[in-house]
């Protein structure tokens, strides 16, 4: 009688790891502070009075409303990458790409901040775009 082992199965965490864990926590860190510059824009639309007019002027009211939107979905899109969802990488992706947008037009305000953003903004792109998920399949590499 032959005793032949049961294949090991390893055990595949539910979160995601790497580089895509940091693009992930950065997102909701994001999203969080996000929502702490959507709040004053909202609520008290002459803030920024006293900044030099620029090609790139928006509603002070309409920029707090689209902060907020892309905080919620930063938010989200974070908390799904460290999960390893394929939908969220690709809502992550693209909230990163309108906050590289966003701060663009920030630049006159904020120069230094806003190129600190864009860089960030860059990496999270990157570890979002090149993660693969670990194959949980007996055998599989991963």
């Amino acid at each position: 009688m032959s005793h032949q082992s049961a294949p090991t199965r390893q055990a595949v965490s539910p979160w995601a790891s790497g580089p895509i864990t940091f693009a992930g926590a950065m997102l909701v860190i994001t999203g969080v502070l996000q929502i702490f510059i959507a709040i004053p824009a909202l609520l008290y639309d002459k803030i920024y009075v006293g900044t030099a007019q620029y090609v790139f002027a928006f509603n002070l009211a309409a920029w707090g409303w689209i902060q907020l939107i892309t905080a919620i979905a930063a938010i989200g899109a974070g908390y799904g990458a460290l999960r390893g969802l394929a939908w969220a990488r690709i809502v992550g992706i693209a909230v990163a790409g309108i906050g590289m947008v966003a701060e663009f037009a920030f630049i006159p305000n904020f120069p230094l901040w806003s190129v600190l953003v864009i860089a960030i903004d860059v990496v999270i792109i990157w570890a979002l775009a090149t993660y693969q998920a670990p194959d949980a399949r007996p055998g599989r590499p991963g």
